[in-house]
């Protein structure tokens, strides 16, 4: 693929983009391979090492903030007629309503998915706080309270670290998963409003 059938064939990729964001993107991916053709490949090679339009498009869709796309998609392509106008203000109470309740439920979802990660981290500091103190009060009390006392202490305070280290793993993983799922569906979810038109 040429240059130019690259850049193209990218441009009617993201026709459904903000036109600022399509010529920036354009421009960035000829300079781009105008940099590798200079550094000696050819034209083909250096729009291969960028990647198919489609891969280019993802990532270029990944990069573009939410409001941007939802800003672009929100302004209308036409003046609305009377009637549509009518239908509209007729139906806000219940299509308005229906919108509210879906994005109040994937809201909570999403909180609740956070809290609940947040809560399992303050539990992990809690039981770093817990085995620390435990091993040191197992010390004290093998002064004060006999040999048995402090040993069982310090033996449960080291169960609880190999615990919490686990915890720690069971945590990240939490976290990473979350995180991934939110990106992913704000990826779905810009794509879907940029392919509605290609429909």
């Amino acid at each position: 693929m040429t240059k130019q059938e690259f850049l193209d064939t990218l441009k009617i990729k993201l026709s459904n983009l903000p036109k600022k964001e399509v010529n920036e993107r354009l421009n960035f991916y000829s300079e781009m391979i105008d940099d590798k053709i200079e550094d000696g490949l050819s034209e083909e090679q250096a729009v291969l090492e960028i990647g198919t339009p489609d891969k280019v498009k993802d990532e270029i869709i990944k990069d573009i903030p939410f409001y941007k796309i939802a800003k672009e998609k929100i302004k209308p392509k036409r003046k609305l007629s009377w009637w549509e106008v009518t239908l509209i203000v007729v139906g806000a109470p219940v299509w308005f309503s229906l919108l509210i309740a879906f994005l109040a439920v994937i809201f909570s979802l999403f909180i609740s998915a956070y809290a609940v990660t947040v809560s399992l981290w303050a539990v992990f500091v809690s039981l770093i706080a817990l085995s620390v103190c435990g091993f040191l009060a197992g010390i004290i009390h093998l002064f004060i309270k006999g040999f048995f006392n402090g040993g069982a202490i310090i033996g449960c305070s080291i169960f609880l670290m190999g615990l919490t280290i686990l915890f720690f793993y069971a945590c990240k993983f939490l976290s990473v998963a979350i995180f991934k799922l939110t990106k992913k569906t704000l990826f779905i979810l810009k794509k879907s409003l940029i392919n509605k038109e290609n429909a």
